[in-house]
Parts: structure tokens; sequence; C-alpha cells
């Protein structure tokens, strides 16, 4: 399960880890063991620029036309206007081929992974459109952010912020549903959907059906239990978490008064949100601050749906696709996808 290590926190002190954690489910395990010990080392501020050169060789971005699957799904590439004094804002546009039914569609606008200096708007896209575009008749666009450290915040989020902003205003013509439209995204993309749907709400801005939370990365202090029961096992610990926020906030990094919407855990509000679908595993370090914020969204009087998946690590599911606990999840998410498309704004 590999080594333990005991982290320093954002404020410089040693912490010893937890001696006991939460067991790999087997199947997932076995896979984890027969990872090259590259992709399992920490990230950090040594490695962090070899490592981006690596993520990006290793996840080449696909054409449109590899995107269209030999016409399955229509693919169009929308330079947009960007946050106020920013650039533009790619967004990847994708939908089923030939729907047969009334128009327009409900949207998922998706943040990719990548712990916020990694991934990209495209290499996402093949598995959301079979998975969840086909089985629920949607659309999807996917958000080309600036990553960290060339960009820090609220750079990041201000391309999702305008990126939302514009796609609502121009669904006629996209031919979907403003009132149907879910913000999601996976790991840092579930960091950024959190703030979004925070951003959105104090503004006055777009209003989402709902958030697809998946493993989100939340809380830059690395304080929770998990964070340091987790510690050196899994594929992504404390180490690599510290290296990606410091990238992402610079001196900002732990800061008392960071604000919400660079770290959605450190929101006190989190009322009148849209009902989210939180999704962790038990095994990985973002599992408590996942757990917190589904119950912070109860105890404001909201609506959420908590998994926490057994045996699971930090993004088993694209580790281990195949395994028993990867598919369970891949259906619940598509069957809460399902019912949050089904709510209506009041």
């Amino acid at each position: 399960m590999g080594l333990r290590r005991s982290f320093r926190s954002p404020t410089g002190n040693r912490v010893p880890a937890p001696k006991a954690a939460p067991p790999f489910d087997l199947e997932l395990s076995v896979v984890l063991a027969d990872l090259d010990r590259g992709s399992r080392e920490p990230l950090t501020p040594d490695n962090l620029a070899a490592r981006q050169q690596q993520d990006a060789a290793a996840r080449p971005r696909p054409t449109s036309e590899d995107l269209c699957a030999d016409g399955r799904f229509e693919v169009t590439e929308l330079r947009v206007p960007g946050p106020p004094g920013g650039p533009e804002v790619t967004l990847v546009s994708a939908r089923p081929s030939g729907l047969v039914g009334p128009l327009p569609l409900p949207l998922l606008y998706y943040m990719h992974g990548g712990a916020m200096v990694m991934g990209n708007a495209w290499s996402v896209l093949p598995r959301i459109l079979r998975e969840w575009a086909l089985p629920l008749d949607m659309a999807v666009i996917s958000v080309e952010y600036r990553l960290a450290p060339g960009a820090q915040y609220p750079e990041p989020l201000e391309d999702c912020y305008a990126g939302l902003v514009w796609v609502t205003a121009h669904a006629a013509e996209l031919d979907i549903d403003p009132d149907r439209v879910i913000i999601g995204g996976k790991s840092a993309g579930g960091g950024l959907a959190a703030a979004l749907a925070l951003l959105a709400r104090d503004r006055g801005g777009p209003e989402p059906l709902g958030q697809l939370l998946l493993c989100p990365m939340l809380d830059d202090r690395g304080s929770t239990f998990s964070s340091r029961q987790m510690s050196g096992l899994g594929l992504w610990d404390l180490t690599s978490n510290a290296t990606a926020w410091q990238a992402l906030l610079g001196d900002r990094h732990g800061a008392e008064d960071l604000p919400p919407y660079a770290a959605p855990s450190r929101a006190v509000d989190l009322s009148r949100l849209p009902p989210a679908y939180v999704d962790v595993g038990s095994a990985e370090m973002f599992r408590d601050e996942g757990v917190a914020y589904a119950g912070a969204i109860w105890q404001a009087g909201g609506q959420a749906e908590l998994h926490v998946w057994p045996g699971a690590y930090h993004g088993f599911d694209s580790v281990a696709p195949k395994a028993a606990l990867s598919q369970d999840a891949r259906t619940a998410r598509t069957r809460g996808l399902r019912r949050l498309l089904a709510g209506r704004r009041t």
C-alpha cells in the first residue's frame, strides 16, 4: 500500500500520520500495485514541471474528428470572451448525433481534473460522452481553463465563470436548456464546480440545476483526519496536494482570510446552492472534506447526495475502470445525474 510518511502542514508543523488506514478494495489494490513507480511518486515543486510535460505526453488532446467517433457525436470548439482583462476561453461543445426528441438539451458544464496543474478539456470527453451524454440524451461543454502555476487563483475559476455566463446567455443558439444546466467536475474540476456554484450564487449569475462533485479538491489546509490518515498511500497524498495548492494560491496558501471561491471548504454559508451529488472513496485523502461539504449543505438546509465508495483511492475508476467498484460508481453517477436532471429550479 506504499510508504507512510509524516507531513508538514501549511503552517510548517510536522504532524505524524495516524497508524491505521482503511484497506484498499482488493481489485483496486492489485491494479495499484501494477502501476509504474513514477506514477505513484508524490508531486513536488521540484518535479512539477516534469510531471506536467509527462501528463501532456500521456494525455494528448484528441482532435474534434477523433471525438466525433465516426459520426456518433457532434463536436465543436468555441472561443468565447474570457473574464475582464483575460484571454478568450475555449469551450469544447459535444452531444450525441441524431437525437430524436424535443430540443433544447440539458447540459453538463464540466471542469476536468488534474490538480489545477494538469489535464485538458478534450481528453475527458470520450468517457463523458459514452457514459453520460448517450444514455441521458444530454449535451456536454468541457472548459479549457488556465492551469497553475502559470495562472493562479482566481484566473482558472474566472475562466470557468466567464464560460458559464456566455453559455447560458447563448443557450438558444447552442440548443441547450438554460434551466437544466448541471455543473460538474472531478478532483480539481470538482473543486472548481463547487467554487463556481458559490460564485454564481453570490454574483447573481447563472443558476445551475445541480452540482456533480466527484472526489472534489475542496480544502487547501490539509488538516482533515483523512488527509493525514492516507499520507503516503494511494495515488494522491498531502505532499502532492500541498504542491498543487501552492501552485494555485502562491503566498495565499493556508491564509486565514482565503475566500471560499479559492477553496470551497472555507465557505461558512452553503445555503441557496443547487443540489449536489458528492462522491469520494473511503481510502483517499479527500474523503473527509467531501463528507464534511455534503454535511454542511445539509446543515444549511440544502440537498446533497453522498456516496463513499469502500476501499476506493483517489481516481480509482480511471485507474481501474473494469473493477466492480468502478462499475458500481459509474452506474450510481449516471443515476444521480438523471435524478438531478429530473429536478426543477424553484
